[in-house]
């Protein structure tokens, strides 16, 4: 990823709250030259018995993912394998209108993560059967209601061995918070303000993170 020194992550927290508030990442690894690369949409979340402090670039952390097995993506995926995977936080367009300056050119404030990693396939039921456990127990809290998944472990034993689930150690990870850092403040403050009052929670987000630069 290319990142002008500007748009850098404030802090290594910057990052890890961007994963785990936009956990729907792009994973995507190289394939044949008959197939093309190979891209798949997933959840993904920290390893929950992982008891370690994230390093500046997220090295050493590990992730834990799932995906249908019927996924041609899956039989590419053998341990070892090198992916990437891209989280995407909020972001809007910027319009020079905003700005209340001229010259001037639009643009779109942007927030992403690029994660570099190694996979391990977890290949027993078990194993699969607590990634899913462990995934829906980290969106019950941040997303839903609570909901009690007790009742239906019964279920989850048919459906999961149609499941894939893997681990990623996380080699390095790259960040972009394009906020516009590069305008006055004033033309900064036209633009949070401009996000504020849309009524959009993408637009609402982006404006907070621009209000929490340093």
């Amino acid at each position: 990823m290319f990142v002008p020194g500007q748009y850098r992550e404030p802090d290594v927290s910057w990052i890890v709250d961007l994963l785990h508030e936009n956990p729907l990442a792009l994973m995507s690894s190289n394939g044949t030259p008959a197939d093309g690369p190979f891209a798949t949409h997933l959840p993904v979340i920290t390893d929950p018995q992982w008891e370690g402090k994230p390093a500046a670039d997220l090295a050493g952390m590990p992730l834990l993912g799932h995906m249908n097995r019927a996924n041609p993506h899956w039989a590419a995926l053998d341990t070892g394998t090198v992916v990437l995977l891209a989280f995407t936080g909020p972001h809007a367009y910027v319009s020079p209108s905003v700005y209340d300056i001229s010259p001037a050119a639009p643009t779109w404030n942007f927030t992403s993560v690029h994660v570099h990693g190694v996979v391990e396939r977890i290949e027993t039921t078990e194993e699969t059967l607590g990634v899913v456990q462990a995934t829906v127990q980290a969106f019950e809290k941040e997303f839903g209601d609570s909901w009690d998944m007790t009742e239906s472990l019964g279920y989850f034993r048919k459906i999961v061995p149609a499941v894939g689930a893997f681990r990623v150690r996380v080699t390095k990870a790259e960040s972009m918070f394009k906020l516009s850092q590069e305008q006055r403040p004033e033309v900064r403050e036209r633009v949070v303000q401009s996000f504020a009052g849309r009524g959009c929670t993408r637009h609402a987000q982006t404006a907070d993170l621009m209000n929490r630069l340093p």
